[in-house]
């Protein structure tokens, strides 16, 4: 496949540029937001402010992580993405369970169903305020890959329901899963079930593994299997420094996986600097990790691979 779908339409993946793979744009007021008020993202403006900074310093596209179902705004990032001109690629999929209210329509609907309206809408359309109920009203603009989230609980009865139909829409439509890890989880067993169901190892975008740092081989035992990993506790600092993060990738690149890495911010309402002046912004790869990690060795073809053309090998 060389072309991937954009909330604006069909983009050619060699127009791709500089892609951050796992952002929050636009999150409506929801469960999500009562647990973590920064799960709010919500002003058209700002938001649009922020993703004019990310193009001024060089940024073309930006996947928008929040999935159909759990407070996505798919008709913003519309807006969003005509009025800047950046690619945006918006998720169907699901998230971590604790962000749903109790009476989702996620927790009874069907394997099948489910499977249904994932590939509704990556083909047709996305769903439009379905936060409770779920019924047949659509956008036209389509989601572009399947964002999933495995929780410390593992492979319970409804998240295997999630994640076969996510998995099964994925080979259906030949998309990506991205995939939330949470620490503590076990993204090791995951990955097989996963192959195991025939998901493609390279269209396996496992996500947030670098918020701890451990031994080389907790992450070593995922990218030995074809799957890419991409980094995003960078300006994270309740985690771990940049200088932790920048030393953790230095040693994955000379262990010879950079083939299989992506950077981004997995921004919220505090980390972007139009909702809050001491955020870092949706330009801080640019502003202060890109620099840093030169200063470890990293050249900027490395940089260059992981920044453009390591998203084109997860979506072909």
């Amino acid at each position: 496949m060389n072309k991937i779908m954009t909330v604006c339409g069909w983009e050619n993946l060699e127009n791709i540029g500089f892609c951050q793979p796992h952002e929050h744009l636009m999150i409506s007021h929801g469960v999500s937001a009562k647990l973590h008020p920064a799960l709010c993202i919500d002003d058209i403006e700002k938001s649009t402010a922020e993703v004019f900074t990310f193009k001024e310093h060089g940024g073309k596209t930006i996947i928008d992580a929040q999935p159909g179902g759990c407070n996505r705004m798919e008709s913003a990032l519309y807006e969003i993405s005509k009025n800047t001109g950046v690619n945006i690629i918006a998720s169907t999929g699901f998230h971590k369970l604790i962000f749903y209210p109790k009476e989702h329509w996620i927790h009874t609907i069907s394997l099948e169903e489910l499977e249904d309206f994932y590939t509704h809408e990556l083909t047709f359309g996305m769903y439009s305020d379905i936060n409770l109920k779920l019924h047949k009203n659509f956008v036209p603009y389509k989601a572009g890959i399947i964002k999933a989230a495995l929780d410390t609980k593992g492979l319970t009865p409804i998240y295997k329901k999630c994640f076969m139909a996510a998995a099964k829409a994925s080979i259906r439509c030949n998309v990506p899963m991205m995939i939330h890890i949470e620490q503590g989880s076990d993204p090791v067993t995951l990955l097989d079930t996963l192959l195991s169901w025939g998901v493609p190892s390279h269209r396996l975008l496992f996500c947030h593994m670098d918020r701890e740092v451990l031994p080389l081989s907790y992450y070593t035992s995922v990218l030995d299997k074809g799957i890419s990993l991409e980094f995003d506790t960078i300006g994270r600092f309740k985690y771990h420094s940049d200088e932790d993060e920048a030393a953790l990738v230095m040693k994955l690149i000379t262990a010879g996986y950079e083939d299989q890495l992506l950077f981004s911010l997995d921004t919220t309402r505090d980390r972007h600097r139009s909702y809050n002046k001491d955020g870092i912004g949706l330009s801080y790869l640019f502003t202060d990790f890109l620099p840093l990690i030169r200063k470890y060795g990293i050249r900027d073809e490395q940089i260059y691979k992981i920044t453009h053309t390591n998203l084109m090998r997860v979506f072909n």
